[in-house]
């Protein structure tokens, strides 16, 4: 099982990922992690800093060849090694990628989801989308020693948390799987995520053991 978890900045996802690392390892659950991107081409790289700094490609088409590459390799050489020993979180994926090519080119999100998605080994059986008030995510982010990147400013998160909505629906038109939206504001919103994703866990992890 493949589960992402994907928001915008400051809205829990680290928090939320560590919890259920955390509660697997207790339980003796198999799970790995992994992230966004393989790095794996050096074209494909330089493309993909280009957008996480807000500087568009040429264009859109560009951008999504590079991304697509990068997720074809991440696909093959990750994520295909990872889940054939367990489940796995990523910590962001395919509607993080789409939102973000979608926030620096003219074309609706749901263009860039359906690309992305047509690679259907690396399609996540389980989408959590966390829907954190834009308000609280940055005061969040405004409580962090590292220096703001893009997208985390107000006006730009905002325009992100639209795009998560419009790719979420997207995602569940193309694919057929579910997106569990929920905000992670409070320790019982982060209880019930948590204790969502772990029944998910155990129903395909070959190594847990019976409570």
């Amino acid at each position: 099982m493949l589960l992402a978890l994907e928001g915008i900045a400051g809205a829990g996802k680290t928090t939320l990922r560590d919890r259920i690392l955390a509660t697997a390892a207790r339980e003796d659950i198999r799970l790995g992690h992994i992230g966004q991107f393989s790095w794996l081409s050096l074209e494909a790289t330089r493309s993909i800093i280009g957008l996480r700094a807000g500087r568009p490609a040429t264009d859109g088409m560009r951008a999504m060849a590079a991304v697509r590459g990068d997720l074809e390799l991440h696909a093959r050489h990750n994520l295909a090694p990872a889940l054939s020993l367990g489940p796995v979180i990523a910590d962001r994926l395919i509607l993080s990628t789409a939102c973000l090519i979608a926030l620096l080119h003219d074309r609706p999100v749901a263009h860039y989801v359906e690309q992305l998605a047509q690679i259907r080994t690396s399609r996540a059986d389980l989408t959590v989308l966390l829907t954190t008030e834009a308000e609280l995510c940055h005061s969040r982010l405004s409580h962090r020693p590292t220096s703001r990147r893009f997208g985390e400013d107000r006006s730009t998160a905002d325009r992100f948390a639209d795009l998560y909505e419009q790719a979420a629906n997207a995602w569940t038109e193309a694919t057929g799987l579910p997106v569990l939206r929920h905000p992670c504001t409070t320790e019982p919103d982060l209880d019930l995520l948590t204790a969502t994703c772990m029944d998910r866990l155990r129903e395909t992890a070959p190594d847990a053991v019976p409570t």
